[in-house]
């Protein structure tokens, strides 16, 4: 009996490294990211949604528009980074000249400003935060409000609204691109999957749960 393997084609007959375990190369553990989803899933925390409005935000009128949009002409609040509310028609004409976005754009049509083959960088940043639903509303406000503050408090303005006219409530945010001390916020991958973890660990601390009765 002949002590080598049989061939077959070039191939061992027992091909027993194809069967093994996969090596070190193969990923065989969970990413942080997979384990926090996990541990949440486990506690029940509320599934969030955090996403950035791309069109828009480069041109005042824009700007004013969208906010006029947002607070539905008037009838619902607004409210601002330091915790003012404003409700009315033509509210948001008093609230941009206070971030200065006329001065911006104003720069930028002089020699200063970006070179006219060149897309402007946006002046502020659009926001939506959501959660499923049956979540009570107050709570989803409550929850972005506490990540605001955390996250863009004494360095960036925004203003926000709850919006409760589809069944899952949320909240719109417009963020100033550009912070108290001059510096300009890029948002990437990263940032939006930062912000996402964060505001899910924000609206377990606020015990926001799905509620069929809601609020």
């Amino acid at each position: 009996m002949t002590k080598h393997l049989i061939q077959l084609e070039g191939k061992p007959l027992f091909d027993i490294a194809s069967y093994a375990r996969p090596g070190s190369s193969r990923r065989d553990r969970l990413t942080p990211e997979e384990i926090e989803q996990v541990t949440l899933t486990v506690q029940r925390a509320p599934e969030v949604m955090v996403k950035v409005l791309t069109r828009g935000g480069q041109d005042l009128k824009a700007i004013r528009r969208h906010l006029m949009y947002l607070n539905r002409g008037g009838e619902l609040d607004l409210e601002t980074d330091d915790g003012e509310r404003l409700k009315g028609e033509g509210v948001e004409s008093d609230l941009l000249p206070d971030w200065d976005l006329q001065l911006e754009e104003d720069r930028r049509r002089s020699s200063l400003g970006p070179r006219e083959d060149r897309r402007p960088p946006k002046m502020v940043h659009k926001l939506l935060f959501s959660m499923p639903p049956g979540t009570p509303p107050r709570k989803v406000l409550e929850a972005v409000k506490n990540f605001a503050r955390e996250e863009f408090g004494l360095k960036h303005r925004y203003v926000m609204v709850l919006h409760t006219d589809e069944p899952h409530p949320h909240v719109h945010m417009i963020l100033k691109a550009t912070s108290e001390q001059g510096r300009r916020l890029n948002i990437r991958k990263a940032t939006l999957r930062q912000w996402r973890s964060a505001f899910r660990r924000g609206a377990g601390k606020c015990d926001v749960t799905p509620c069929p009765r809601g609020d």
